[in-house]
């Protein structure tokens, strides 16, 4: 591998390439949102949501699903942190 070579560095790229990049970087991007999106929806309604009596939620069945997008939303930021501090380390490391 090429030592001059820098994870993330598109500075040699022509300016069609760096394009393209960034968009395909959207592109998945999007689609893991998406996934991201359908996995908690799919997994608070299973947990929460027991009959279908009614049109709307239940009390219960409405403060079950706020907990469980709570809960995956302080674990995600939480990874988030953890994932930009390792990658800091990392860089850091690289650098130095």
């Amino acid at each position: 591998m090429d030592s001059s070579f820098v994870p993330g560095d598109t500075s040699s790229f022509s300016e069609a390439d760096n394009e393209r990049i960034s968009k395909m970087i959207d592109q998945f991007q999007a689609r893991d949102s998406l996934k991201t999106y359908n996995m908690l929806v799919e997994r608070c309604f299973n947990d929460c949501v027991h009959s279908f009596y009614r049109k709307s939620l239940g009390k219960q069945e409405e403060n079950c699903v706020r907990h469980c997008v709570e809960k995956f939303l302080r674990h995600s930021m939480r990874v988030s942190v953890q994932f930009a501090e390792l990658t800091q380390a990392q860089q850091d490391a690289f650098h130095a």
